[in-house]
């Protein structure tokens, strides 16, 4: 059976979004962080670009211990960010220029200081007790083993009812427990707040974690490891699936929305029973398997090199998996991670055509595709030499953590100038005035040197800049149904340094050729030659005379044939 019709695509099959990260976006009142004003400047340039959605990181009330992931208030908005007011009037903006406003719903955890947690820490038989996971120790001490995605133990322990309490995060993120109706129906009333409004769907944060394994087991140790691993009972648990069939029934189905479950550990098949329609839970899923792929075992702090076999065999598991069963999520970059033209590109003498080179490689797969702030024009990763210049609580805690455990500040510092969340939160680079023209004051965190050179100003300036790359890109996927139904098709998997592959619908072919290195790459195929002198060029980031199979040093092309 096939799930998705052509001609009668959903608007956010052929939609493309826009990732605004409002601390670092556009400062509005000069006090050195982003805020709800800021992005209200700034929508012409987004419509410009010509992207149909926004996702916007949470801008809820919020200490910032995660910078706005640890949720105070549901229905307020960060004093820092502006007003209700505010988010109204921006909401009625991007509506006026034809843009949708997809929330962050982080509900697997709140803020220690919500009041749900204030009343359940109280007392053991306060009413708002099992709105979170309490346990009494173990031996002496914790329930488990699991250690925290931010370093340290799962649980912290609370003096004041003498039992610990679960959090995945920080110990200022205590994860909610959706064992109990009650949480359930204040969630589901948070989301009609919103979506009456008229916000237009959700990205919702670590979502597959809302429901954990019963009983508690402790999880496997490796070697050197402090903690346990608790993934195998908190990912994908048993529950999950009746959850967000309950939260579409509830909500979503209620409404003209899209929503996309940041989905860690979910497998193809999974995936496929998260965003099949008939099953109605999500409308599409994010995958991090390629993030990872450059991470030796350990965890991503751990470095390796990108070998691109493993991407090709990874991008095209997702993309025939989900075919015609499910819908994908594409992305390189989000405010979790490294910019991608410092990471599978060249950010030096090939920063522009490598940027382009990896928009074009994704963008023409099956999915809607995400652009998350700055990679329009070719932001990179920033190396502070202080540590101090860092911000991200995972980063100061990881090292802290390998520092006790004895590694050298040399080599924790090589793995936070590679992977480290900070890359992708310095200030958008919007032109080459002091602080790169996001604020007049000192900014949050520092930004990154290489504004001069690179900068919204300077991209919309130059016809041949990324941001026109990524216009044209964005174009191409509401003109053309074959890049959101086609078929796609693996070309010359073994090639260590070229990612080719083709779309199919009908009579219709894309065929797409993309240089992953700064050396000129060749490929043998006389068949494919002959297919390409029959087609035209419709997208290339380096001028050709003629079709070729050599490419130049992350050169991308694109062949149209009818």
């Amino acid at each position: 059976m096939q799930t998705f019709v052509k001609g009668d695509a959903k608007w956010w099959q052929t939609a493309t979004v826009y990732q605004i990260y409002p601390r670092s976006f556009m400062d509005g009142n000069g006090d050195g962080i982003g805020d709800l004003q800021g992005i209200i400047s700034r929508l012409d340039y987004l419509q410009e670009l010509g992207v149909d959605v926004i996702w916007l990181s949470p801008v809820y009330d919020s200490p910032n211990d995660d910078n706005g992931y640890d949720i105070r208030d549901y229905e307020a908005i960060m004093e820092e960010f502006g007003t209700m007011a505010d988010f109204d009037v921006m909401l009625e903006e991007l509506h006026k220029r034809g843009l949708k406003l997809v929330m962050d719903l982080v509900v697997n955890h709140t803020s220690d200081e919500h009041e749900w947690f204030v009343q359940s820490r109280s007392s053991k038989d306060n009413p708002y007790r099992d709105y979170y996971y309490w346990h009494p120790g173990k031996d002496g001490k914790e329930p488990t083993n699991w250690g925290s995605f931010f370093s340290g133990s799962a649980w912290e322990y609370d003096e004041k009812t003498a039992e610990y309490f679960l959090h995945l995060f920080s110990k200022k993120q205590p994860d909610l427990n959706w064992e109990s109706p009650k949480v359930r129906q204040e969630v589901y009333k948070m989301m009609r707040f919103w979506l009456d409004k008229g916000v237009d769907g959700f990205r919702m944060d670590v979502i597959n974690m809302i429901s954990k394994v019963p009983g508690w087991p402790d999880g496997e140790k490796q070697p050197g490891q402090l903690y346990g691993d608790g993934t195998p009972f908190i990912l994908n648990g048993p529950r999950i699936h009746e959850f967000l069939q309950e939260m579409n029934r509830e909500v979503l189905a209620r409404y003209d929305i899209m929503t996309v479950g940041e989905m860690p550990g979910a497998t193809t098949d999974l995936a496929i029973q998260y965003t099949a329609p008939e099953r109605k839970e999500v409308n599409m899923v994010f995958t991090f398997e390629h993030m990872d792929l450059d991470s030796a075992p350990g965890g991503k702090w751990n470095l390796k090199p990108l070998n691109l076999l493993d991407l090709k065999d990874n991008l095209t598991k997702w993309q025939t998996a989900l075919h015609d069963k499910g819908w994908n999520s594409l992305y390189w970059n989000n405010h979790d991670q490294p910019r991608i033209v410092s990471r599978f590109g060249n950010d030096r003498e090939h920063r522009v055509e490598a940027a382009k080179m990896l928009a074009t490689c994704l963008h023409m797969m099956q999915g809607t595709p995400y652009i998350y702030q700055g990679e329009e024009i070719g932001m990179v990763n920033v190396q502070f030499t202080d540590l101090s210049d860092y911000r991200d609580i995972e980063t100061l805690n990881m090292y802290r953590e390998r520092l006790s455990q004895g590694y050298v500040h040399e080599d924790i510092m090589k793995s936070i100038y590679v992977k480290g969340r900070d890359n992708a939160r310095t200030p958008m680079q919007w032109d080459d005035s002091e602080n790169a023209g996001f604020t007049t004051g000192e900014p949050w965190i520092r930004v990154n040197p290489r504004y001069t050179e690179i900068n919204a100003k300077q991209a919309l300036a130059d016809e041949n800049s990324i941001f026109y790359h990524y216009q044209r890109l964005i174009a191409l996927r509401k003109e053309m149904e074959i890049i959101t139904f086609g078929e796609y098709r693996l070309l010359h998997r073994d090639h260590p340094a070229v990612f080719a592959y083709e779309r199919v619908l009908g009579d219709e072919k894309l065929i797409v050729l993309c240089n992953f290195s700064s050396e000129p790459q060749e490929l043998d195929d006389e068949e494919l030659l002959a297919e390409m002198r029959q087609a035209e060029v419709l997208l290339e980031n380096l001028e050709r005379r003629e079709a070729s199979l050599s490419l130049r040093p992350y050169e991308a092309v694109v062949y149209y044939k009818k």
